[in-house]
This record gives C-alpha cells, structure tokens and sequence, in this order.
C-alpha cells in the first residue's frame, strides 16, 4: 500500500511538547518508529502512520487526550513549517486559505475528491464559515479537532483583540477531553454534525480587512521554496510511482499482468521484483492501493454511481468492489457517500 507522508516538522514541534508535558523521547521515538534524524529538518518526509502513533504513545504516556489539541492551540505554525511562512505574510484571510491549498501537500499527504480543496471560506445564511472537506472516520477526530484549532491558534496570537471564532461544528461525538473545550475553543461546538467548519466573524472577508502590508519580496522567498518542494515532492521516480501511471489507465481492465507493466516501464520481471523489494512493496499492493484512492476519489466526486466505479476500478461485479471497499474503509460505498454528503 503507498504509504502517506507529511513533514517532519509537524512530528517534531508535538515531541518537543509532549516531551515537556511528561512523556519520555526514546519510549516515543521507539513506539513510533522514527528517529532523531528523521526529526532534524522540518522539510524531510515521515509516515503519517508514524506520527499517529507517535500521537497515541504521547497521549498513553501522559494520560492527556487534549495533548495535540493543547499543542497546536499553543503552537506557531510559522516555526513547523514553510507553509506558516506563506500564510503569516498572506494580504488576506481569502488569500491565506488559497495558499493553504495550494501548499496542503507541503503539510500532509490527504486524499481529497478530484477537483476539490481542502479549506473552503463559505458565506451562509447562518454566518460566514472555514469548512474542512477532508471526510476522516469519527474515530480519527483529532487531526479535524487540530485543523480547526489551528485557525484559532494563528488568529488569537495575530489579532489579540480582536473577535475571530463563533462556533464550531464537528463531525465526530464528544471526546474524553469534552470538558476542557470550553476553556480551549472558547465557543460553543455542535458535535454528531454533518461537516466540520469553524464559524467565524463575517468581518474577516469584508474587503476593508486586510492583513497588515506583507514583505512581498519575503512572501516570494517562501513561495519559491514551498514550489520547489512541491516540484520535488511531484517528481516521484520511486518504482511504485512508475507503476501507478501504468497501470492507472488500465484500471478498468481489472486483472493487470506484471509482465505486461515491466515490459511497459522497459525493465524484465525479475528486475521489477527486486526494485518492488528494495521499497517493500508488492505488485499487487500497488494495484489494491491504486484502487483504493480512486475509488475514493470516483465516489467522493459524487458523479458517477456504486456500479460505474465498480466498472472504473476493473471490478467484474459491484458486489465484489462493496466488499473491496468495506476492506479499505470500514464502510460500504453507501454508507461512505452518506457520510461524505
């Protein structure tokens, strides 16, 4: 399965605290799987299933469920990553969210339905809101909690005084920590909503409120470093990148032969096996991973049906493509459209 990746940084700053608040560096770093060199620039590469588990083995060491919540609400995120930079010398909120979007990869692998951003700045009947699109499992409520928090950080630390956050609207059921959100969000929160998004002041994307002037030339600075990084980051020869553009637009063929996609990428199958080797992949990893991300990204679009996705992915019946699907989410190809809605 290709393996999600995010910068170090963010990995990093939340050791450094949990480190602070009680919990032991080599014990995390040990349940984690990641080492202090992987730590030691900002911009390098981790597993995001590392730092997931470099979350969970903090929040067991030190009994605090709050700890990332804390964390990012305590947090500069100009000193994690470049993308801080950008935003922090952005004219606008409007613009700020378009450079977050823009640079999202920058901070974190996430799979988004095609066409989509991540950050929307909505205008409603009920008041102006930031939406988080990104569909996570309730159970993986605090990357949302922290997403959200981490508007709120940013703005109380730039605009002390001025009124930012309303309301907050959040997918998932109360968590352990419920009875700390009123001193940590300061505004009332629906919980078991349909979206997650931050209800903010409407004087935020009125045309009168500008950010203080930027360093333009600063502002360019950073943005010709986050490119480069995303010109890096797109340039993947890794072996299992040359084998997704393969197989790819053969998706709907369904059974693909490692043969043919060696013959393809000019290399023999004993060549192709052992590169897979060196990147502890298999072939029909890279195939079940390709399929699971599309079919992700065909339904969350919300323009083709259960059946025309499962004839997209190469599935010869749906009912084979609901079980494959139930398998990669925990849900049924329903259930996930009803939850994405």
């Amino acid at each position: 399965m290709t393996e999600q990746t995010m910068a170090a940084g963010f990995a990093a700053a939340f050791a450094d605290y949990a480190c602070d608040n009680g919990a032991d560096r080599p014990a995390l770093l040990a349940d984690s799987g990641l080492a202090e060199d992987d730590l030691s620039d900002q911009d390098n590469r981790v597993a995001v299933a590392a730092y997931q588990s470099l979350i969970g083995a903090a929040i067991a060491q030190t009994g605090d469920t709050a700890l990332l919540l804390r964390h990012t609400l305590e947090s500069r995120l100009e000193t994690i990553s470049v993308v801080g930079q950008i935003v922090h010398t952005s004219a606008s909120l409007r613009h700020s969210i378009e450079q977050l979007n823009r640079y999202l990869h920058l901070m974190a692998d996430v799979n988004l339905p095609s066409g989509a951003d991540r950050f929307e700045l909505q205008h409603t009947d009920a008041g102006l809101w930031i939406v988080d699109h990104l569909f996570v499992p309730r159970e993986a409520y605090l990357g949302v909690e922290a997403s959200l928090a981490r508007f709120i950080s940013e703005f109380r630390r730039s605009f002390p005084a001025a009124t930012f956050e309303i309301g907050l609207e959040v997918t998932y059921p109360p968590p352990p920590h419920v009875d700390q959100y009123p001193e940590l969000f300061r505004v009332p929160v629906q919980f078991n909503a349909s979206r997650n998004a931050l209800q903010i002041d409407l004087v935020w994307d009125s045309p009168e409120t500008q950010f203080k002037p930027g360093n333009t030339y600063v502002f360019g600075i950073f943005t010709r470093h986050a490119d480069k990084l995303l010109e890096d980051f797109r340039a993947d020869t890794s072996i299992r990148a040359q084998i997704e553009s393969q197989i790819l637009p053969k998706l709907h063929e369904g059974t693909i032969s490692m043969d043919r996609v060696a013959k393809d990428i000019g290399m023999s199958r004993q060549t192709l096996y052992r590169r897979l080797k060196e990147e502890s992949v298999t072939f029909a990893e890279i195939h079940d991973d390709l399929r699971q991300r599309m079919a992700v990204e065909y339904l969350g679009s919300q323009k083709v049906t259960v059946n025309e996705t499962a004839y997209l992915l190469g599935f010869s019946e749906a009912s084979s493509f609901v079980r494959a699907f139930k398998r990669w989410t925990g849900l049924s190809p329903t259930a996930y459209l009803n939850k994405a809605m």
